[in-house]
């Protein structure tokens, strides 16, 4: 039996893109067709309830994040980054926190090697059943789960 990764909370989902994607996504375009692109290192940590994923984020690297379907805690234990928020751009440096709303994504620069660790709540371990749970691949996947969400919503 297959069953969705639960979420230990779930919130209220806002369809509208926030206001500098069209940045981030401009930005991940031209890299993609401009840049050599790398996979960066990540670590998976699984406790009671809780997912991890930890990514290594060399010095120097300019990156652009997923479309979260939920709000996240991140944790930043390492290194400082430049990273393009809906206020603009902030500098920032380990230690940092932040729980970031539906609809996320970011883009960033890494200053010093860096490491992020963003946390879902879900008992689910298996990784492709977490991203399609809590990521949304495009744009217009992520309108599509905010349009279907905002249905089901009505019906109850």
């Amino acid at each position: 039996m297959t069953t969705a990764p639960t979420p230990v909370t779930e919130e209220p989902i806002e369809a509208n893109a926030p206001p500098m994607r069209a940045e981030v996504i401009a930005l991940e375009e031209a890299m993609k067709r401009e840049c050599e692109l790398i996979e960066l290192p990540v670590k998976h940590h699984f406790a009671k309830g809780v997912y991890g994923r930890e990514l290594f984020i060399p010095k120097g690297t300019v990156l652009t994040g997923k479309i979260h379907k939920y709000s996240q805690l991140n944790i930043m234990s390492q290194g400082e980054m430049s990273v393009l928020t809906d206020e603009g751009v902030k500098r920032v440096k380990a230690p940092f926190t932040i729980v970031s709303p539906p609809g996320t994504k970011r883009a960033a620069y890494a200053h010093e090697d860096t490491v992020w660790t963003t946390v879902h709540g879900t008992e689910e371990t298996d990784l492709e059943k977490i991203e399609s749970y809590f990521i949304a691949q495009d744009e217009a996947e992520y309108l599509e789960f905010c349009r279907t969400l905002h249905l089901e919503g009505d019906k109850k």
